[in-house]
């Protein structure tokens, strides 16, 4: 069985206030014409296919266009839900948009009950796991403490359960949108930290001929049987050096399996320059990025006149400029920006408790900061679901 394996459509999203939805429509050209080129038996889509949870109706008006682009096909597509996504609002209508050949997966209730595809050699099962708040979900899987990996593995139970009842040679695909541990992140991933833990290990997922991951925007293979697709589009200066890709996965008899990367068509290439004004705008050697989007990082002592407009004139899409002067990185004049760049909220609070009384939490204290930063994540996602 060939499947398409992407994620991370992010819908609606911009990049530095440019528009990206035409280059998201172009996406899913190609994703239609891969299917229809390459004989893709399956697409699976692993969860944050909008931005947010909810999302702008040109972002909606896409998603449906691409719904009726692969019901048109005739190619089954299993979809799950995001930790950007609403996964009520994305299910709304699951069951008739099954019928179409669409499965969409956003209840963590469902994680055990598979969709069923049948090719030459037997039936593969595939099951959704949408991405799973662990404070929200915990009482579904009846675990006493939330934690990522605490529920995953119990919804990992579910699946490897209901994998037993099935004929002998059944194959096996999970969906799942999460941080395995060895993946890389960019900036641009919403951080899904509780209990001061982000990721889990990918020994979650043994047991399944091929995991489908989402969340991470780098195409990666953490095993030869977990891998992330990435995101389709950048969405951040920090995946300058991503290349955009679907996997395309050939799940053979008794779980043989191969993969292949196809490219997604990309608007414009991304560069980071780093220097002096002057220099960055004599360097010939930058000439092969003049057309390219731009994060421009200058390094004056100080700030000169016009800098954006001057950078512009060379680098017509420039789009952040970021002051960092040649000084002494401790020197009185350190920006705020600069002292919290790189910090977690819990290592700001400890940094900041450290300040006021002149000592830094306890590990108890360490650990109510924690549970409060969690419970505000927590908090975030139900009103985010009940708006």
């Amino acid at each position: 069985m060939r499947l398409l394996h992407t994620s991370d459509w992010h819908l609606g999203r911009a990049f530095h206030r440019v528009n990206m939805l035409g280059a998201q429509a172009e996406f899913i050209g190609r994703l239609v014409t891969t299917v229809r080129e390459r004989d893709v038996d399956a697409v699976v889509v692993s969860g944050d296919v909008y931005d947010r949870a909810v999302p702008p109706l040109a972002a909606v008006e896409l998603f449906d266009d691409a719904l009726h682009r692969l019901a048109d096909v005739g190619v089954p597509t299993v979809m799950i839900s995001g930790n950007h996504d609403s996964a009520r609002r994305l299910g709304v209508g699951a069951g008739l948009i099954g019928r179409a050949g669409i499965h969409l997966r956003t209840e963590a209730s469902a994680c055990g009950t598979p969709v069923v595809l049948s090719d030459t050699h037997g039936d593969v099962a595939f099951y959704g796991l949408p991405y799973l708040e662990p404070a929200l979900v915990k009482d579904e899987f009846g675990v006493e403490k939330a934690g990522h990996e605490v529920v995953l593995a119990a919804a990992m139970d579910r699946v490897r359960t209901d994998l037993a009842t099935r004929a002998p040679g059944t194959r096996s695909v999970v969906l799942a949108h999460a941080f395995v541990t060895g993946g890389e992140v960019s900036d641009s991933e919403r951080d899904i930290t509780v209990g001061g833990v982000a990721s889990v290990p990918a020994g979650v997922f043994d047991g399944v001929d091929y995991t489908a991951l989402g969340h991470l925007h780098g195409s990666q293979t953490i095993t030869e049987r977990v891998r992330y697709s990435g995101s389709p589009l950048p969405y951040s200066f920090s995946e300058t050096d991503h290349r955009k890709s679907m996997w395309l996965v050939d799940l053979g008899p008794e779980g043989a399996l191969s993969a292949e990367r196809i490219d997604c068509p990309v608007p414009r290439a991304l560069a980071r320059i780093r220097g002096h004004l002057d220099d960055l705008l004599a360097d010939p050697a930058l000439e092969r990025h003049e057309e390219a989007w731009i994060e421009a990082t200058l390094t004056d002592p100080v700030r000169p006149a016009d800098p954006m407009a001057r950078l512009t004139d060379r680098f017509p899409h420039t789009l952040s400029l970021v002051f960092d002067p040649e000084r002494a990185p401790e020197g009185p004049d350190i920006s705020y920006a600069r002292r919290l760049a790189g910090r977690s909220e819990q290592q700001i609070a400890e940094d900041f408790v450290a300040h006021v009384r002149g000592a830094g939490p306890d590990a108890d204290e360490q650990a109510v900061l924690r549970d409060a930063f969690d419970a505000v994540r927590a908090d975030e996602a139900v009103r985010e679901v009940a708006r």
